[in-house]
């Protein structure tokens, strides 16, 4: 039996889109395998930050048997 996956890449700011995270992650009909963050560096005047600017969610589909 063969696992299949499905990588969606779900774009948002991390300061105001939890409410997309959440509708997201809630209409997934398979099982998160992983949730990997893309973090960029930030240099501002006062020194150095990060963000994330999108994520790679890995979904396991169901089996179709």
């Amino acid at each position: 039996m063969e696992n299949k996956y499905k990588v969606h890449k779900l774009e948002l700011r991390m300061n105001k889109d939890h409410d997309k995270l959440e509708l997201f992650l809630n209409s997934i009909e398979g099982k998160v395998i992983v949730i990997i963050p893309n973090v960029q560096p930030k240099f501002l005047p006062m020194g150095a930050t990060a963000a994330v600017n999108f994520l790679f969610i890995v979904e396991e589909l169901k089996n179709k048997s």
